[in-house]
Formats: structure tokens, C-alpha cells, sequence
């Protein structure tokens, strides 16, 4: 886990660009804190949602994750 925003979290997926995991893919129920789910340096278990090469970003979610 990478740095964590009020947005989501960045998550260092080893490769030259990071991943998002939006608040709204962090959980089934609502949270307001990502921090609530995720904390710095952890290690997690993610699935891609998209990969979007033009804006070099990377969409995760931890929803469905077992």
C-alpha cells in the first residue's frame, strides 16, 4: 500500500505506475476514511478494474476480494 488519500489509496503494484482503489471500491458497506480498511505499507490482495494507457492509470477495487 502505497500513500492513502481521502479519495482512495494508492496501491505500488511493481510496475512504473501506481493503482487507484477509489473509496467507493474499498468496501460493500460505506466508509468515509479509507484508513478505515487500508493502512500504509500494508500488503493486500487487489482486482483490476481498468486499465486506462492514455491516462496511465490503473483502477483496483478491493470489493469481491476474498
Amino acid at each position: 500500500m502505497g500513500n492513502i488519500t481521502n479519495f482512495g489509496a494508492f496501491v505500488d503494484l511493481g510496475i512504473k505506475e501506481n493503482g487507484l482503489i477509489h473509496l467507493s471500491q474499498m468496501a460493500d458497506r460505506y466508509i468515509s476514511d479509507p484508513s478505515e480498511v487500508v493502512s500504509i505499507h500494508q500488503h493486500i490482495t487487489v482486482k483490476v478494474l481498468s486499465i486506462d494507457k492514455e491516462r496511465k492509470r490503473i483502477q483496483l477495487t478491493l470489493k469481491g476480494i476474498e
